[in-house]
């Protein structure tokens, strides 16, 4: 059936290898510094996805969440440390498309959900179509169901999977339906329940998993998800215990294995993890690898492309220059520190994660003072980053290293971590650090980026890192171990590892043989481009999930 909002907005025709309708569902993504309605790396890597997608004119859409507030903005107390706040956000680059659905939630039959478009031209994605229930008509509760991005209150996080699932893919029905429907990451769980009822087959519905962490891989209680509305009608006590797993349980991510066709990691080292994880749980689909990666055109500065390409070694430490002044001056506005673009400088800038270690480098603080002490060889270290707003041990690890880095002028932590700063920090940091215990990283993509403007990785072992890595010719690698020790001792043994590389490999060879680290910083380039480009992933996507 024709209806007046038949249509994807795609400027072009699809090509014909990408011209199956495939709708994209994701709870966040980073498109353009204007838009921060993201986390985090889930988002950069939707971003860019959508981008690529566009750039290859695939036949696709991305639906997502209109979040009012935004993730959160990152201010400083009185003393510099955290302070997290909430302010409204204006989009005025949105359309209204004109599409309401209803969705039923708790004991509410009829919760309106209105649908934005993003048109291609705006950005340079595929049509976008953002949903909030911040609608006219709706009750106060309802319409703050799409305030906050990962909300702290569970019922409200459960609301938030089932506008973007059910009205998500009631929108994409008004839309004239999709041929294959991608869940990225499990938050939109209910549009396979809601589409397997409507007699979407098994065949059309796809998924991929982001993370080895329990706390990504939400699970909650099936009695109470059936009684919010979670599966788009009421599941009788029999059709409910064939979803439950671990004791009354819907895991969303062994739920969506189980009615994907075939879901896939990010990172081949992921996949392995992922596979091992969930090969207890009976009908799980098959975990394939396709690794993440990031858009190129968005991501790399055009200079450094053009001196890269040509091999220009003064062209490319000419502009590097200028994007460490560039990126010291944002230093100098947060902390009063002047850095110096011929240091050697650090950059760890990522989500605040326990995991990832932002506080490595500190683990033996002896050691850490000899290093960003020494006046023959000496270092700048920047740290930047978002924790998540209710993660108060994150939290803690941040406002320690703002403490810490307060008295050394070659120290600083910035806040603000969002598209721009990140730019800038991959763009002026000579070494870009990377400490999450190994397997706990699914992908890791901020180090591509980084690699792309000549920030040399040192890293674990872990996430993309193996299938990029030539250690001492494109990056510096830490010797693997047994990621089944205990933490402390996993810790321990990569803290004195790092300090080893650093002080031993990286730091001589940045001052000693100038050639040989521009060979490095070559090699990386080389080894990401395209490898690690997204131009490379959605057209994986293509072949091997839709």
């Amino acid at each position: 059936m024709e209806n007046k909002y038949n249509t994807w907005f795609h400027p072009y025709k699809p090509a014909t290898k990408y011209k199956k309708k495939v709708a994209y569902f994701s709870m966040e993504y980073g498109i353009d510094q204007s838009f921060n309605i993201y986390s985090g790396g889930l988002g950069f890597l939707a971003g860019s996805h959508m981008r690529s997608a566009f750039e290859l004119k695939q036949n696709m859409i991305g639906i997502g969440m209109l979040w009012k507030y935004g993730y959160y903005d990152q201010a400083r107390n009185e003393d510099q440390t955290l302070r997290t706040e909430f302010n409204e956000k204006h989009f005025d680059f949105l359309e209204d498309t004109g599409i309401e659905v209803e969705v039923k939630l708790h004991d509410n039959p009829h919760v309106k959900v209105r649908a934005y478009v993003l048109k291609p031209e705006i950005f340079g994605t595929v049509p976008m179509y953002f949903l909030s229930t911040d609608v006219e008509g709706n009750d106060h509760l309802s319409r703050t169901i799409t305030n906050h991005l990962y909300d702290n209150n569970p019922v409200t996080r459960i609301s938030q999977s089932i506008i973007l699932g059910i009205g998500g893919a009631k929108v994409v029905e008004a839309l004239g339906g999709a041929d294959t429907y991608h869940l990225n990451e499990g938050h939109a769980l209910p549009a396979f329940y809601y589409l397997r009822d409507l007699g979407v087959k098994k065949s059309q519905m796809v998924f991929t998993t982001h993370t080895p962490e329990k706390a990504g891989n939400e699970e909650r209680d099936a009695r109470h998800l059936n009684r919010c509305g979670f599966f788009g009608r009421s599941l009788s006590e029999q059709e409910l215990q064939k979803e439950m797993v671990n004791d009354g349980m819907i895991n969303y991510t062994i739920s969506a294995l189980r009615m994907a066709k075939i879901a896939n990691g990010v990172s081949k080292l992921h996949a392995k993890v992922a596979t091992d994880m969930w090969k207890d749980y009976e009908g799980v689909s098959k975990i394939i690898p396709i690794t993440n990666a990031q858009n190129q055109k968005f991501w790399q500065d055009a200079s450094i492309k053009k001196a890269w390409s040509k091999k220009q070694v003064k062209a490319y430490k000419t502009r590097k220059t200028a994007l460490k002044k560039d990126l010291f001056e944002e230093v100098y506005k947060q902390t009063g520190k002047t850095f110096d673009p011929k240091v050697l400088t650090f950059v760890w800038a990522r989500r605040f994660a326990g995991y990832k270690r932002a506080d490595l480098l500190l683990h033996d603080l002896e050691r850490f003072k000899r290093l960003i002490s020494n006046k023959k060889y000496p270092v700048q270290i920047i740290w930047a980053g978002k924790p998540y707003p209710f993660d108060y041990y994150a939290i803690d690890v941040f406002n320690h290293l703002v403490n810490h880095s307060k008295s050394e002028n070659n120290l600083a932590v910035l806040i603000g971590y969002e598209i721009d700063l990140s730019k800038r920090l991959k763009c002026g940091s000579d070494v870009w650090l990377n400490t999450p215990r190994i397997t706990r990283e699914a992908s890791g993509t901020s180090g591509m980026t980084a690699a792309m403007n000549g920030s040399v990785n040192v890293s674990t072992n872990d996430g993309w890192i193996p299938e990029f890595a030539k250690d001492g010719k494109n990056s510096f690698v830490l010797p693997a171990l047994d990621h089944t020790l205990p933490v402390w001792d996993q810790d321990n043994i990569d803290a004195n590892n790092l300090y080893e590389i650093l002080e031993d490999k990286v730091i001589p060879t940045y001052y000693d043989e100038p050639k040989k680290w521009q060979d490095i910083v070559f090699n990386g380039i080389d080894g990401v481009i395209p490898e690690f480009t997204s131009q490379r992933m959605a057209d994986e996507y293509y072949q091997k999930l839709f």
